[in-house]
């Protein structure tokens, strides 16, 4: 296995991590995801890997979604909401992490 693929099948178990915890902060719109998962090159994800996310976590219930018509005069735009199924999970994810975490650093120190 290479680097490469080693990092990419890290990557898509962190991203739904991640898009969760950035939801949980406050709503937001897909395109807004993306450009914030962006300034962190490592979590860098295109949109047709964060749709498809957002799509199959509304349908487990861990999102709901909106539209909302923007202030700018453009077009309207899906905003996602965590909901309490999503929270849960995502207070499990992070319970996961940080368990995950210690061991490695705990190996790590051996």
């Amino acid at each position: 296995m290479s680097l490469e693929d080693w990092r990419s099948q890290i990557k898509r178990g962190t991203l739904e991590f991640c898009v969760l915890l950035m939801i949980a902060g406050g709503e937001c719109y897909g395109y807004e995801l993306i450009s914030r998962l962006e300034r962190r090159p490592v979590l860098a994800a295109k949109e047709s890997t964060i749709y498809p996310l957002l799509r199959r976590l509304l349908k487990e219930g861990m999102l709901s979604s909106a539209w909302r018509e923007s202030a700018e005069g453009l077009p309207p735009r899906k905003y996602y909401t965590i909901t309490d199924k999503g929270r849960a999970y995502l207070a499990a994810m992070k319970a996961e992490w940080g368990s995950l975490l210690l061991a490695i650093e705990e190996i790590e120190g051996e």
